[in-house]
C-alpha cells in the first residue's frame, strides 16, 4: 500500500507545476473561462484534499483505488461514446449551432463537477484532466474545445495542489522521482498548450476522443495491444470523418460564394 500511495503522490506532486506551465499558454491565448474556474474551485479544492483522508478512512487503499479506477475507466469509455454521439449530431446540425466561447456558466452543475472530480483526484490521482474535462463538456456542450482544455488546466492547479498537500501530510511522497519527471513534462506541456490553443475545435475533439479511449482502456486494465488498437481505430475514424467533412464543405462554400454576387446584383 505504501508503494502504491507513493506513486500516487509522486504524480500529484508533479502536476501542479506541470499544469501551471501549460495553463500560462492558454491564458495568453485567451482560452480560459475564468467564470467556470471560479465555480469549480470552491468544491474541487476541499474535495481533493479530503479525498486523501477519505481513502485512508475506507480501509484497504490499494483495493479501493483499483475499484475507483474501474469506475473512472468505465465512465471515460461512456464519455467516449457520448463524444462520438455528439460529434455525429454536430455534423447534422446547422452551422448557426456551432461551438461558442461565450456560453453561460451553469453554477450548480459546475459545483457538482468540482466536488466529484476533486474526491476522485484525491483518492486515485486520476481524473483531473480526463474525467473533469468530460463532465465540463457535458455541462457546457457548446463550449469551444480549446476553451474546455484551457479552463480544465487552470482549475487543476489548485485542485491537484490540494490533493498533493494531503498526501504529503500523510507521508506518501517521492519528490526525487517527481523532479526527474518534471524535466521532460514541462517542455511537453508547453508545446501541447501552444498546439492545442491553435488547433481547430473539431480536430481537438477527435484528439480528446483518442486520449480518453487510451485512458479508459488503461484504467480498465486492458492489454497494451487493445489500447493501441483502440486509439488507432479512433484516430483513423477521426481522419476519415475530417476528410469527408472537407469534401462536403468545399461545394457548399463554392455555392455560397456564387450566390453572393447574384444577390448583390439583384438588390442593386
Amino acid at each position: 500500500m505504501a508503494s502504491s500511495l507513493s506513486v500516487v503522490v509522486m504524480r500529484q506532486s508533479l502536476r501542479p507545476r506541470r499544469f501551471s506551465t501549460a495553463s500560462a499558454g492558454f491564458q495568453r491565448a485567451g482560452t480560459v473561462r475564468w467564470d467556470i474556474v471560479r465555480w469549480l474551485l470552491p468544491t474541487a479544492v476541499p474535495a481533493a484534499f479530503g479525498g486523501v483522508f477519505l481513502l485512508r478512512a475506507l480501509g484497504d487503499g490499494d483495493d479501493l483505488q483499483q475499484r475507483v479506477k474501474y469506475v473512472v475507466g468505465t465512465a471515460l469509455m461512456l464519455a467516449v461514446v457520448g463524444m462520438l454521439t455528439r460529434l455525429w449530431l454536430d455534423r447534422r446540425r446547422a452551422a448557426t449551432d456551432a461551438e461558442d466561447a461565450h456560453v453561460p456558466v451553469r453554477p450548480v452543475a459546475t459545483l457538482l463537477i468540482g466536488l466529484v472530480g476533486g474526491v476522485i483526484v484525491g483518492m486515485t490521482s486520476v481524473g483531473s484532466g480526463s474525467l473533469i474535462i468530460v463532465m465540463l463538456m457535458l455541462a457546457h456542450p457548446r463550449l469551444k474545445a480549446n476553451h474546455l482544455v484551457g479552463t480544465d488546466l487552470v482549475q487543476a492547479i489548485p485542485m491537484v495542489a490540494a490533493a498533493a498537500l494531503g498526501h504529503l501530510l500523510v507521508g506518501d511522497a517521492d519528490l526525487g522521482l517527481a523532479a526527474t519527471l518534471l524535466i521532460g513534462a514541462i517542455p511537453g506541456v508547453l508545446l501541447g498548450s501552444v498546439i492545442s490553443s491553435r488547433v481547430a475545435g473539431g480536430a481537438l475533439r477527435w484528439a480528446l476522443v483518442v486520449l480518453l479511449t487510451g485512458s479508459g482502456l488503461s484504467m480498465l486494465k486492458a492489454s497494451s495491444t487493445v489500447i493501441v488498437l483502440g486509439c488507432l481505430g479512433m484516430a483513423l475514424l477521426g481522419g476519415i470523418v475530417s476528410v469527408r467533412d472537407r469534401h462536403i464543405a468545399r461545394p457548399r462554400a463554392a455555392g455560397e460564394a456564387a450566390a453572393e454576387p447574384a444577390s448583390v446584383s439583384s438588390g442593386s
